[in-house]
């Protein structure tokens, strides 16, 4: 959350580039953050930072249900979003809100719906999204799968909506972008009950996200482990040429035209070799 508000605050008013640095460091943040935690918390995140992103590009430059300072989804917000859900996650398993659990629920559906009711009633900006919002926060609250994360969430989420708008990073349309009748708060009061389907999502696709990469892993060191250990045989050993940088040896090389030669070869020789003789004899006896 304190990295939340300060990746907010600088970007008030820096051009493109400061968030596409924002947003590099922000994924830092996520994945160290990621570090410590099991598997399936890591593969819950993996699905809220995904469809996060196709709704933040769908709502916002296509459908324009809200508009960012620079008209486009800036790139710390993907990886944002993984941070908004770790943060709910935190703080819903946190021993403070184990203990006061039998309170915290009730003043969740105490305070969202005061936000609620004003929306619709007092504020001078009438928020029906915000009011629909939060009965679908009151579908998580009594029939989810933990009750924390979505108390977490309520904390979490209403505190960037109010930093956000307030600081003019984004803007909420004054009526939906579809049928244009449904008016929409800035931002809208139970926007933490529209952030609860990723939380959903997150919870019911993880497991089966998880069980998918370790197969596909599995498989992967299982093909590595079938292969032969020599793949091809080395080509034989055989004749071959002498590499040019070989040296000769002396006695290969020819001096002049006075070169050892055969005596029958060279024209001016008249040299013969003498016929072979015995120098001594063997006394042999008759049998």
């Amino acid at each position: 959350m304190t990295w939340i508000g300060i990746v907010l605050v600088l970007d008030r008013s820096g051009p493109m580039l400061e968030q596409v640095v924002l947003g590099l460091l922000t994924w830092g943040v996520l994945i160290a953050a990621l570090a410590r935690e099991t598997p399936l918390v890591r593969a819950q995140t993996g699905v809220v930072v995904v469809l996060a992103t196709i709704v933040e590009y769908t709502f916002s430059p296509l459908l324009e249900a809200y508009t960012y300072r620079l008209e486009t989804v800036p790139a710390y917000v993907p990886p944002g979003h993984g941070l908004v859900y770790l943060a709910a996650l935190a703080l819903g398993r946190t021993a403070l809100f184990d203990r006061y659990r039998r309170v915290l629920v009730p003043l969740t559906v105490v305070v969202g719906g005061a936000w609620a009711l004003y929306g619709i009633t007092l504020a001078e900006r009438k928020d029906v999204l915000g009011a629909f919002w939060f009965m679908c926060l009151l579908g998580f609250l009594a029939w989810g799968r933990s009750r924390m994360l979505y108390v977490g969430a309520f904390i979490v989420v209403s505190w960037l909506e109010i930093v956000g708008t307030a600081l003019g990073t984004w803007a909420w349309a004054t009526h939906d972008p579809v049928l244009g009748v449904i008016s929409q708060g800035n931002p809208p009061s139970g926007a933490a009950g529209g952030y609860g389907w990723f939380d959903l999502y997150a919870l019911l696709l993880a497991p089966s996200v998880l069980r998918v990469s370790r197969s596909a892993f599995s498989r992967s060191r299982t093909a590595l482990w079938r292969r032969p250990l020599v793949v091809t045989a080395l080509p034989p050993n055989g004749p071959s040429s002498p590499s040019s940088e070989v040296n000769l040896p002396p006695a290969s090389v020819t001096i002049g035209t006075s070169a050892a030669m055969s005596c029958k070869a060279s024209s001016g020789s008249q040299a013969m070799s003498t016929a072979p003789s015995a120098t001594s004899t063997w006394d042999q006896k008759s049998p």
